[in-house]
């Protein structure tokens, strides 16, 4: 562990978070909004920039190639990281929202047949997502005339097998659930959920969002037709992000961007489209987005994702233990030990209160519903406070957040 801190604290390997906020160390604990980037990921996109920067495909000089053969390569890096196989493919996407937007319009939508959902069909949607995997299958549901259905967790934020298994009809056609809960940290039984739903014939959706950087899903390995993760989240670019899945099952959404790279053949009054990924990747892509992404990709890897997943185990455990001791504080989900998001409220303490009182101490957490207002109204909560973790947190700066806490409750009486 001490050589994980060694090689990712060192000064110059996260740039940003050398700085001092309000007089202090910066002590950045919202990396489940956004991490930073190391300098192996900045320096990998400035290098595409500055020697490489082109349009990809079609081409015939020498930057166009480059550039293709850096997208085309991030795209197989990414694949690997994943896991996928084969039968596997990658779309680049401006990040989860987008991807799942990609996905739940892509089936709601008629293309060159009539779309996947239709009149009477089901969605099941678990209680634990963000609003990206809630509100787009919101929407196409009401397009499509599909029923969508909660996957309602019990009163300490868990999923059930058990419940799903209840819920699942012969016109479930869908099942969207989170890896990991970003409001609670909870991390539900996904390769049970996803499975079951497979065997009963649904399309499954995985949001990988926050369990990317450290627990990486791997699609080999899972009964999922769809997984999305964002740049961001894994020290890589905003921005960024990915629809990874099934070819078989991207090949069923209906193409929600239209016009260059994204087309086989054009008429004056149809056309037809390319296959897999461009047919799903309409637009200039973010091609130096997607070296980054890769570079960090990389950079988890080397680094060593075991050793990542168990230091945030050990922060997030240290920090809910420490919280869980103060006064008038309650920790959501204290049973989570695969996550590193840690959400707590204190009682008469508003959550933007301690918030901004900890930023005054130079620490940085993430206040209000999470984009999560359906999961916490089930737990009869309103907004928390959430510290999230990365490689570069210490176990001093959960010492810090511990005493910033401890003196905002008592400024707050």
């Amino acid at each position: 562990m001490g050589d994980l801190l060694q090689r990712t604290t060192l000064p110059g390997v996260f740039p940003c978070l050398a700085q001092s906020v309000n007089g202090v160390p910066l002590a950045y604990l919202d990396n489940a909004a956004t991490t930073h980037m190391p300098l192996a990921v900045l320096d990998a996109m400035s290098a595409f920039e500055g020697r490489d920067r082109s349009n990809i495909h079609r081409g015939v000089h020498t930057l166009s190639q480059r550039a293709t053969d850096a997208f085309e390569q991030a795209r197989s890096d990414l694949k690997r990281f994943v896991g996928a196989g084969p039968a596997h493919e990658l779309v680049f996407t401006s990040g989860t929202t987008d991807a799942l937007n990609m996905v739940a319009n892509g089936l709601a939508l008629a293309g060159d047949g009539p779309p996947w959902l239709q009149p009477g069909d089901e969605i099941i949607v678990s209680g634990l997502e963000h609003h990206a995997n809630l509100v787009p299958w919101q929407q196409a549901a009401r397009r499509s005339g599909a029923l969508l259905r909660v996957l309602r967790p019990d009163a300490q934020g868990r999923l059930h097998v058990d419940d799903l298994a209840r819920l699942l009809t012969p016109r479930t056609m869908v099942f969207a659930v989170t890896a990991c809960a970003n409001a609670t940290g909870e991390r539900p039984p996904y390769e049970e959920l996803l499975a079951l739903a497979s065997e009963a014939g649904a399309l499954t959706v995985l949001d990988a969002a926050q369990a990317v950087a450290h627990e990486t899903p791997q699609l080999m390995a899972l009964a999922c037709d769809f997984m999305a993760f964002s740049g961001h989240k894994m020290y890589g670019p905003m921005g960024t992000g990915a629809l990874a899945g099934r070819r078989k099952s991207l090949e069923r959404l209906t193409p929600l961007r239209f016009g260059g790279d994204m087309v086989e053949r054009v008429g004056e009054q149809d056309a037809s489209f390319a296959p897999l990924p461009a047919r799903l990747e309409g637009g200039t892509p973010n091609v130096a987005g997607a070296v980054g992404l890769a570079a960090a990709a990389a950079f988890i890897e080397q680094t060593g994702r075991g050793a990542i997943d168990a230091h945030l185990r050990a922060l997030r455990a240290h920090a809910a233990k420490g919280l869980a001791a103060l006064d008038g504080v309650t920790v959501l989900a204290p049973h989570a030990h695969g996550s590193a998001i840690v959400s707590f409220v204190a009682r008469n303490a508003h959550p933007h209160d301690l918030g901004t009182l900890l930023d005054e101490r130079g620490i940085a957490v993430r206040t209000g519903h999470h984009c999560a207002q359906p999961l916490l109204d089930h737990l009869g909560l309103g907004p928390t406070t959430r510290a999230s973790f990365a490689i570069y947190n210490t176990h001093e700066e959960v010492e810090r957040l511990l005493a910033g806490v401890a003196q905002a409750l008592e400024v707050l009486g």
